[in-house]
C-alpha cells in the first residue's frame, strides 16, 4: 500500500506492515498513471528497505474507492485524492472557523459518489457546547462524533480501529490536533513514512499513518475548495440504495430536485420517503451551488 508521495518518490508498506517500509519510483511504463496514497501497487526490484534503496512500482491495482475533487466546479481536471478509504471523516470546528454545512454536504456528495462511508467529525465543543449545527443532517443517516482536545477518543477509536480512513477538514479546524492524539508520536511517525528521509510532511502532502490498534489514518491536506465538477446528481443517488432504483424512471435530464425544477421526477412518487428524500436533495442542491462551503482567503 502506497503510504507517502513526496517529489517523485512513493512510500510504501509490504503486506501492509508499516514495520516493513520502502521506497519506489514508478515504472517509466506506467508514464503518467496517478499513484496516490492509498493505492494497492506492485513493486519490483529493492524490497529490502535499507538507506538508498530503490524499488519500482510497476502497476496499480483497481480501486475499490475512490475520493475525487476538482479545484471548482468548472475545473475539467479531477484530481484523485485517496484511493481505497473505506471511510472518509469530515473533521469540522464547530467555532473559529465557524462550521460550514456546505462544505460538510461537499464531501458527502464526493464521498457516496466514491464509495465512502462519510462521517462527520466536530471540533472545538468547548467554544460552541451549545452548537446545533449537527442538527442540520439528522436526515441524511450521517454518523457524528466529537474530536476535540477534551473529548474522549474512545467514540473515534471505535470507528476507526482496522479501517482505512481518510481525514480532511479546512485549515485550522484541529485536524493535525486529532491525529496527533490518534497516533502516538505521530511527528516522528511522518517521518518514517515519509520514505526518503528528507523534509517533513507539509501542507500539500497526503500521509497514512498506522492507528496502535490496527488500520490507517490519512491525513490530508487543508483544503480550500472541495468543487465536484467530476459528479453528477445520478452519482449521488445510485449511493443510496432506497432510492437508487427509482431514477431508472426520470425524465432524461433530471437533476432528481423536484417540482419546479423537475417536476416528473420519480422520487416524489416513492411513498412514505419524503423526508429521505427531502434531505437527499439536501446534497443535491449542494452538487449545484458553491456559495456557502468555500472558505476565504486567510
Amino acid at each position: 500500500m502506497v503510504v507517502s508521495v513526496d517529489r517523485g518518490r512513493w512510500g510504501c508498506v509490504l503486506g501492509g506492515d508499516p514495520e516493513r517500509l520502502i521506497v519506489a519510483m514508478r515504472a517509466r511504463e506506467l508514464g503518467r498513471t496517478p499513484i496516490v496514497v492509498g493505492d494497492q501497487v506492485d513493486v519490483v526490484g529493492d524490497l529490502s528497505g535499507k538507506p538508498d534503496s530503490l524499488a519500482r512500482i510497476v502497476r496499480v491495482g483497481e480501486r475499490r474507492t475512490v475520493l475525487r475533487r476538482t479545484a471548482d466546479d468548472t475545473d475539467p481536471f479531477e484530481r484523485v485524492v485517496v484511493g481505497n478509504a473505506e471511510q472518509l471523516f469530515i473533521v469540522v470546528a464547530l467555532a473559529d472557523p465557524p462550521p460550514r454545512t456546505g462544505f460538510v454536504e461537499r464531501a458527502m456528495v464526493a464521498a457516496y459518489a466514491g464509495g465512502l462511508q462519510p462521517i462527520l467529525c466536530l471540533t472545538k465543543h468547548d467554544l460552541a457546547a451549545e452548537s446545533d449545527f449537527a442538527s442540520a443532517f439528522d436526515d441524511l443517516d450521517l454518523t457524528i462524533v466529537y474530536g476535540g482536545v477534551d473529548d474522549p477518543l474512545e467514540p473515534v477509536n471505535a470507528l476507526l480501529d482496522h479501517k482505512l480512513t481518510a481525514l480532511i477538514g479546512h485549515s485550522g479546524v484541529g485536524k493535525s490536533t486529532l491525529v496527533n492524539r490518534l497516533v502516538p508520536d505521530a511527528d516522528r511517525a511522518v517521518g518514517i513514512v515519509s520514505g526518503v528521509g528528507k523534509g517533513r510532511h507539509t501542507s500539500t502532502q497526503s500521509v497514512a499513518l498506522p492507528l496502535p490498534a490496527g488500520g490507517w489514518v490519512i491525513d490530508t491536506p487543508g483544503v480550500r475548495s472541495f468543487g465536484l465538477a467530476h459528479i453528477t446528481p445520478d452519482d449521488v443517488i445510485a449511493a443510496f440504495t432506497d432510492l437508487a432504483d427509482a431514477i431508472q424512471d426520470c425524465p432524461r435530464g433530471c437533476t432528481h430536485l423536484g417540482p419546479p425544477a423537475d417536476p416528473e421526477c420519480a422520487l416524489d412518487q416513492l411513498p412514505g420517503k419524503e423526508r429521505r428524500v427531502e434531505a437527499i436533495r439536501i446534497l443535491l442542491t449542494a452538487l449545484t451551488s458553491n456559495e456557502s462551503w468555500q472558505r476565504p482567503a486567510d
